[in-house]
């Protein structure tokens, strides 16, 4: 059996756990980094096991993610190592069969959400859905909107994750909010979202090609959606350590050296079967930080090796 590790929370994650335990229905927008999963993980139990919210989970992820991450999480924690993790993956008897095994979570990559939505049909019994990733929903046309929408009546939690949104990405906030509220906040269409918050710019007849936010419109976005949504940014919770530059100064073998010397003069470096040319002093200036570095691309763009003095600086 694997080491499990004790969880010990982040006040932000703390917060975060609480406002997925308490908000059916929630967005969890953090940086790379600040435990996602952990997090989510953490709300899942306290939901299933303590609170008796919750009896079926259904994680929607990319492939690789749904692959590998969610089951390593779970193993990984000691108060989450108990839960049973079921993989929907695979051709689609693999995935028939995922579906009858007794688990707590059933993982899904976002390709077949549409397959299991209608392959279910009226016995969908996911209680609770994540979206890992959910700025993947960002199109509310594609098939996985459309399916996921489709079963929202069934689901009494959602919980939608992803890293914070940047202004230029608010253009497309509003199919993940919809999936969260129906369009309560941010409006019952799409249209009504782009007609309120921002204007056209650049267009061709009848279609627009460009929209821009209008004065105020990103803070009155995320007042709206504050609610139902946790933003965090890594900068400003996560406590970091000044960083330490180490600089290792490396002397060139006298042969590098003197190669350097050449190319650098000639803008030519000749080698048994190849040359490096430098056509430019930009280029030049590329083919010496090569050198230095070790290796260089000749006219073949194959490398010829030139020193391992830097390798060799960092076993050390």
């Amino acid at each position: 059996m694997n080491e499990t590790t004790q969880f010990v929370a982040h006040d932000y994650q703390e917060y975060a756990i609480n406002k997925i335990t308490a908000t059916p229905k929630c967005g969890l927008f953090l940086d790379m980094g600040m435990g996602k999963t952990v997090t989510t993980l953490t709300a899942i139990s306290e939901l299933m096991y303590n609170l008796l919210e919750v009896s079926k989970v259904l994680v929607i992820a990319p492939l690789r993610v749904a692959e590998d991450t969610w089951s390593r999480e779970t193993e990984k924690w000691s108060h989450t190592s108990f839960l049973q993790v079921s993989k929907i993956l695979g051709p689609a008897e693999c995935r028939k069969e995922a579906l009858n095994q007794r688990a707590d979570i059933y993982v899904i990559n976002r390709e077949n959400l549409a397959w299991l939505v209608d392959h279910l049909g009226k016995n969908w019994d996911f209680d609770m859905v994540v979206v890992d990733e959910f700025s993947s929903f960002k199109n509310s046309k594609s098939q996985r909107f459309k399916a996921l929408r489709k079963v929202m009546p069934k689901i009494k939690r959602l919980v939608g994750l992803t890293g914070t949104p940047a202004p230029n990405t608010l253009l497309d906030l509003w199919p993940q909010i919809y999936l969260l509220d129906r369009g309560e906040r941010l409006g019952k269409t799409k249209r009504a979202y782009l007609d309120k918050y921002f204007t056209p710019g650049a267009r061709n007849g009848h279609v627009i090609f460009e929209w821009r936010l209008k004065n105020g419109a990103e803070d009155h976005i995320h007042r709206h959606v504050s609610d139902i949504c946790v933003s965090m940014k890594a900068e400003d919770w996560l406590e970091m350590p000044e960083r330490i530059d180490n600089t290792i100064s490396i002397k060139l073998p006298s042969k590098a050296r003197a190669q350097y010397s050449e190319l650098e003069k000639e803008f030519l470096l000749e080698f048994e079967h190849s040359d490096v040319v430098a056509d430019s002093a930009a280029v030049l200036s590329n083919k010496l930080l090569q050198l230095a570095n070790g290796a260089i691309y000749d006219e073949n763009q194959e490398y010829q090796e030139i020193h391992s003095k830097k390798l060799e600086a960092l076993a050390d």
